[in-house]
């Protein structure tokens, strides 16, 4: 079966004024949907990755054949991106907080909330060009930060390793953000806190 597009899970303008109705409508409609469209192109004739996951494409991005591998490597890493970047954010006073679990991992990993959001936003900041920050879970149920490149994500062992399990993810390519706030990237991270779904990342903590 294709892979499709996915419907957002609040409405276009849900998340202003952290970012705008404007900016959701082209992020997903022509990045998010030209990521899903170059996929399914590029996996056309594969039957057998077709039947895969996206979760399970982007594990086994390392072992892809070589002609289709960078096709799938970046519209599969920024369909999978994606869908989960529009989970990770809901409307401000809507997300929760994180859960007590999740808190105490922060803390110990980072020193405290106010330190990971500073160290979080650092490395998207400090991400040069296009790529994504992401908070991850270790096997051990420690957290760690790291970022990664273009639409790579950390599900992608053999491309991305040492990052654990994504449990949460920032989008920091300029389209993310720049009709908005033009060059001021922190000013971006900093705003989109504020529309975090803290909920759906404690899912994740607590199921991985």
């Amino acid at each position: 079966m294709a892979f499709t597009l996915p419907e957002l899970p609040y409405a276009e303008n849900a998340l202003e004024p952290s970012i705008d109705a404007l900016t959701m409508n082209i992020h997903r409609t022509k990045h998010h949907n030209a990521y899903v469209t170059n996929l399914n192109k590029a996996l056309e004739g594969h039957a057998d990755l077709q039947a895969m996951s996206i979760d399970d494409i982007c594990r086994n991005i390392a072992t892809m054949p070589d002609a289709i591998k960078n096709a799938v490597r970046n519209n599969g890493g920024g369909h999978w991106n994606h869908s989960m970047f529009w989970k990770w954010m809901a409307p401000a006073g809507s997300g929760g907080a994180p859960s007590a679990e999740l808190a105490a991992a922060i803390t110990k990993s980072c020193g405290s909330m106010d330190e990971f959001k500073t160290k979080f936003a650092a490395a998207g900041v400090g991400r040069f060009g296009s790529g994504w920050a992401w908070l991850c879970k270790n096997a051990d149920g420690s957290v760690a930060i790291c970022s990664t490149a273009n639409q790579d994500n950390p599900l992608m062992k053999g491309i991305v390793d040492g990052c654990g399990a994504p449990i949460l993810g920032c989008d920091v390519w300029e389209h993310a953000y720049y009709l908005k706030y033009q060059n001021r990237r922190p000013d971006y991270l900093a705003a989109w806190w504020e529309v975090v779904n803290w909920n759906a990342v404690n899912a994740l903590y607590a199921a991985k």
